[in-house]
């Protein structure tokens, strides 16, 4: 009952001793730590390792701080943030890919386990105040609604607080927002000047404000994860106007051009070479005037947004430096992965194109250039562009080459950094997996071997914290194996083999690359023919590495992972039917119900009044998605893919009182559909819809109104339902085995991505 009570408890007062238990604190002069992470930003995109975009408050961070010019990630999302948060290998915490899907096996669960402590978790423990910005993408998002389950919310897993998005990306102007655990709206309209990166920093700011205001001796640890750079790429007007024109002479210009800027400053040694130009990308004199067009609109957004990302980071730097506490605070700013190649050859409009493995028509295209980095538009560059960002290396995100793994890191903190060293390079190999231990080691922090009652794993990582005052001295990483789809690669005292898996093809026939990384930094020089020796040691290294940390068993499986798993105890029954019944807060898509790509039926049950109309059911954004409406008394049904609207209107009106109403979407043939309002069971209006979507978009649905940008232009959102509506069901129907829905997922996804050229 006493517990751990340490004083003495007797008759009376005066015959007690009482005991006042101190809570933990890291004690005075304890610094701050901020960790800042990009989202595909490639190893050249900042000003300060080679770019001409304009970063100058990162690079002012570079100036008086350390680059890193040989620091690499996994060349994913959530496996590098795992990773970054653990100080383990992302297989080891259960994120061998995307936190979007559970395979069934230990290495991808799609969630950090219980045995692997974040950052967050140990430092909080510690008496550090603990807040999370931005992207998290390391839950379930099937978990990731209003129903829960919560306990791999960033709130569960070590925040204090958090501000932010759950899912691997979300719209700049509409973000799907949660604040601590619940969904919430953004506080204004891109009207009004909204964009996130600037909602992200106003919270960052009074976070730490409310907690130095009240607590000034509690240090505090910030993880500031942008949606920024990945798509889609948006950014306010004025700094889209400002990169107008700036890169009209096109991609191989501009890697030339950065090349030589990262051998001027150091940041690749001097015998390096530019790697050629990726399969699939031209040289951009050959590419016709519409390619041209579209393709450098397409950078101007991506320049813009990083740009204007840059100012959010200055203004927080700023806060901290009005505070008095930026010169005591650790900031590590870095990527987790290279530059995507998820805008295809030629870029796209909507990047939803990419995953229903659509390629978009330059041609088509530049019709909307003008909408390209607005709330118009989720685009993503070229691939062309892609390389660039990762210049001077080959291949991209998701693939284990250096274009995919090998990133910028920036440490600052002017209390731990000798002055003499501000502004200089560290050239030592390392990896994600050694923020964590690296952080531990600068607050002299020990990671505990049980948390919360769970034995923990080692952390694998190593502190790179040795390097903050040697800038000569040799790396302490002995080695490092990456893995990502099948991509393997392997790093060992200044050697690396690699290999870039084609899915569905054996692994023993994969082909392994030998590169003196050390010299050749770009991976130009391949020796394997030459050494085959070499090449067996390392790859026999790599699989001993893979038992080691949990790798295997080796898949190769990409999108058709994002297919639920209809089960019980789930979102997605076994008998495929899904109940609503609203006032209900919005979904993520991967909670929902399954209906892109299938037949279903949709029955809402209603009482209207006179006049009452509005939104019964919509999911996705402007950009694509569907939406079940009434207006003017008729029921409507917009299915929007990619900015073309197929509508049908109800030839019937809509009764006053109790009724049902319905839509009946059947896919016809190898890619259309056809869909049928149904009003109190009767027929009244079909449109056949020429391509079924099988992603519908990031943003996911709800129930009696449309959050978020509006998917049909034909009403202004949230058009909220202004009758009663009691419950909506969909019902997911059998595809007929002649439909593009039926057959094995894998293969429709490997035809698909035949169909598309995909490199």
């Amino acid at each position: 009952m006493t517990g751990d009570f340490a004083g003495t408890i007797g008759p009376t007062l005066a015959e007690s001793v009482p005991h006042f238990p101190e809570r933990p604190h890291p004690g005075e002069g304890a610094p701050n730590v901020v960790v800042i992470l990009f989202d595909d930003l490639g190893f050249s995109h900042l000003g300060c390792y080679g770019s001409t975009i304009e970063t100058p408050n990162i690079d002012r961070l570079a100036a008086g701080g350390l680059r890193y010019t040989n620091f690499h990630v996994t060349p994913l999302c959530s496996p590098t943030r795992a990773a970054l948060l653990t100080g383990r290998n992302h297989h080891q915490v259960g994120m061998r890919g995307l936190a979007n899907f559970n395979t069934g096996f230990p290495h991808m669960r799609g969630h950090i386990p219980a045995h692997a402590a974040t950052i967050a978790e140990v430092l909080r423990d510690e008496g550090y105040t603990t807040f999370c910005l931005g992207k998290w993408h390391l839950c379930p998002m099937e978990d990731g609604s209003a129903a829960g389950p919560y306990d791999q919310w960033p709130c569960q897993r070590g925040f204090d607080r958090f501000y932010g998005f759950l899912d691997g990306e979300t719209d700049q102007f509409h973000p799907e927002l949660v604040y601590d655990n619940h969904h919430v709206d953004p506080p204004a309209t891109p009207a009004e000047g909204y964009h996130l990166s600037e909602d992200l920093v106003d919270h960052a700011i009074a976070f730490v404000h409310d907690a130095k205001s009240v607590r000034p001796d509690r240090p505090f640890f910030t993880y500031l994860a942008f949606g920024a750079t990945h798509a889609p790429h948006q950014a306010p007007p004025e700094y889209l106007a400002k990169y107008r024109g700036r890169f009209d002479a096109g991609w191989d210009v501009a890697r030339d051009e950065w090349f030589a800027r990262q051998r001027a400053m150091g940041i690749v040694p001097p015998d390096t070479d530019l790697a050629p130009r990726n399969p699939g990308v031209e040289a951009w004199d050959t590419l016709p005037e519409n390619h041209r067009l579209l393709a450098t609109r397409l950078q101007e957004a991506f320049a813009a947004f990083l740009d204007h990302t840059d100012v959010q980071i200055g203004r927080f730097l700023d806060a901290l430096e009005a505070l008095g506490e930026l010169d005591d605070t650790v900031i590590l700013l870095c990527s987790d992965n290279g530059a995507s190649q998820e805008g295809g050859p030629f870029g796209v409009m909507h990047e939803w194109k990419y995953f229903n493995f659509v390629l978009e028509s330059p041609d088509e295209a530049v019709a909307r250039l003008d909408d390209i980095g607005g709330p118009r538009s989720h685009t993503n560059y070229p691939w062309g562009w892609a390389q660039a960002g990762n210049t001077p290396f080959k291949w991209y995100k998701q693939n284990t080459h250096e274009g995919g793994v090998h990133v910028p890191l920036i440490v600052h903190w002017p209390t731990g950094i000798a002055p003499d060293q501000a502004g200089t390079l560290r050239h030592q190999f390392h990896h994600v997996n050694d923020v964590a231990p690296t952080i531990y080691e600068i607050l002299g922090v020990t990671p505990p071997e049980v948390y919360r009652g769970v034995p923990q794993s080692p952390v694998t990582g190593t502190s790179l914290g040795y390097s903050l005052d040697q800038p000569d001295a040799p790396t302490r990483k002995a080695v490092q194996y990456f893995e990502m789809m099948g991509h393997r690669a392997l790093w060992c005292d200044g050697w690396k083999v690699v290999t870039r898996h084609q899915p569905g093809t054996p692994f023993a026939d994969d082909r392994f690359e030998l590169y003196h990384v050390d010299v050749d930094r770009s991976e130009c020089h391949d020796l394997a023919e030459a050494m085959p020796d070499k090449v067996a040691e390392l790859v026999a290294r790599w699989w001993e590495e893979a038992e080691t940390h949990g790798v295997l068993p080796l898949d190769d499986r990409t999108i058709e992972l994002f297919g639920v798993r209809f089960r019980e105890h789930s979102p997605h029954r076994p008998d495929r039917t899904y109940v609503y019944r609203p006032p209900m807060t919005q979904m993520p898509a991967q909670a929902a119900a399954s209906i892109g790509g299938r037949s279903w039926d949709l029955d809402a049950d209603i009482d209207r009044p006179p006049g009452a109309g509005g939104v019964i059911y919509a999911s996705g954004t402007e950009n694509s998605g569907l939406s079940l409406f009434v207006q003017d008394d008729r029921l409507v049904f917009d299915y929007n893919i990619f900015g073309d609207h197929h509508v049908v209107e109800s030839t019937v009106p809509v009764p006053t009182g109790r009724c049902t109403l319905g839509v009946r979407f059947r896919r016809t043939g190898k890619q259309g559909g056809a869909a049928t309002l149904v009003v109190d069971g009767a027929e009244c209006g079909t449109v056949e819809v020429p391509f079924v979507m099988r992603i519908l978009s990031s943003i996911g649905p709800s129930v009696g109104f449309d959050h978020g940008s509006p998917v049909s232009d034909r009403y202004e959102a949230p058009f909220a339902f202004t009758g009663a509506l009691d419950r909506v069901e969909i019902r997911l129907v059998e595809s007929r085995p002649a439909d593009a829905g039926g057959g094995d997922p894998a293969q429709r996804a490997a035809e698909a991505r035949e169909g598309m050229g995909r490199q």
